[in-house]
């Protein structure tokens, strides 16, 4: 059962791109979560451009805008596959969807004190 590898192509790179953002689209559409990380980053985005934050200061905002995105992504994606596998309730599922849930709560938490430490000295100066 050797299977030949695929040799590379253009139109499945391409394919793997419009998966991709029909990916993002079904996010941002169907996820509530989704959508109040965008208004946050969209609010952030916003503020730092307001403030003129320097080109370091963009690296950590947009680090930490893409981290809770990433995060809430994959969650929504754990949420979605573990109710798939098990639809009623289960005790080895719900630390699945906790532990997933934590690791958004942890970008989030970095995402704020990242945004913190940007924004509260130009805000108060």
């Amino acid at each position: 059962m050797n299977k030949e590898p695929q040799k590379f192509s253009i139109i499945d790179r391409i394919k793997s791109f419009k998966y991709a953002f029909n990916g993002l689209k079904l996010f941002f559409v169907h996820d509530h979560n989704g959508r109040v990380h965008l208004f946050a980053a969209i609010a952030a985005v916003a503020l730092s451009f307001y403030l003129k934050i320097s080109a370091f200061e963009w690296i950590a905002i947009l680090s930490v805008i893409s981290a809770v995105f990433v995060a809430e992504i994959l969650n929504s994606s754990i949420e979605k596959l573990a109710d798939v596998v098990s639809p009623d309730y289960h005790p080895k599922i719900k630390v699945v969807k906790d532990l997933a849930a934590a690791a958004v709560l942890v970008a989030a938490f970095l995402a704020l004190l990242v945004g913190g430490i940007v924004f509260i000295p130009k805000l108060w100066l």
